[in-house]
Order: structure tokens, then C-alpha cells, then sequence
């Protein structure tokens, strides 16, 4: 299994598909990675020799794109600065409410939780 900036990717996808593996990394710019790289777009990833990822992880640091760690650091450090600013965001963020005013009378069951039963 190849290890690309630390993140094991499938072997036996193609490499667009298998940087998508990568936090960060998603369907437009694994596509982008591979166009720039040169490398044929249906070759596997598992093919590739330890010169090849090296190249693939040098274009990811050299195009400059936050990803794995330091991505989750910023997301986190993010929300931590709605949370400190007591911005509505961030008290919702708090809360563990929609964030994006949708409305919780109904639905929004994924952020608020099961149905907590009434006593009578």
C-alpha cells in the first residue's frame, strides 16, 4: 500500500481516485495533480515506484495546498475562534445545532441527536 504525506492510499485504484484518500484532497484537485504530474490517468496506484510518490507529494507541497494535519489544525482553530468570539456560528458550533440556519423544529437529527422520549 503506497504512503503518500503519510495517508496510505489503496493500491489498486487509479491515482486520481486514490488521492482522494487525502484529507484535503478532493475529486478537482486529485484531477488537477495527476493532469500536472504527467502520469497516465488510468495507471493504478499501487504501480508507481517510491520516486514516483515523492514526485506526487513534492507537487502537493509545491502547489501549496493545507492538507492532512495542519488542514484539521486550522478547521479546528477555526471554530475555536467563533467559539471564544461568541459569534452565532460559534454558539451553535457549541451547542451541537445546524450551523447554516436550517431549521430545527423538525429534521436536523444528525446534529441535535436521537428523539429524547417525554415523560408524562
Amino acid at each position: 500500500m503506497p504512503r503518500i504525506l503519510g495517508v496510505d492510499i489503496p493500491a489498486n485504484k487509479k491515482l486520481e481516485y486514490s488521492l482522494r484518500y487525502i484529507y484535503g484532497i478532493g475529486p478537482t484537485r486529485a484531477k488537477a495533480i495527476v493532469e500536472v504530474s504527467g502520469f497516465d490517468a488510468d495507471r493504478r496506484a499501487g504501480d508507481l515506484s517510491e520516486e514516483e510518490l515523492n514526485q506526487l507529494a513534492s507537487l502537493v507541497a509545491e502547489k501549496q495546498y493545507i492538507v492532512e494535519g495542519d488542514l484539521r489544525r486550522e478547521r479546528t482553530a477555526n471554530l475555536k475562534r467563533l467559539s471564544a468570539i461568541r459569534s452565532y456560528r460559534g454558539v451553535r458550533h457549541m451547542r451541537g445545532l445546524p450551523v447554516r440556519g436550517q431549521r430545527t423544529k423538525t429534521n436536523a437529527r444528525t446534529r441535535k441527536g436521537a428523539v429524547k422520549p417525554v415523560r408524562k
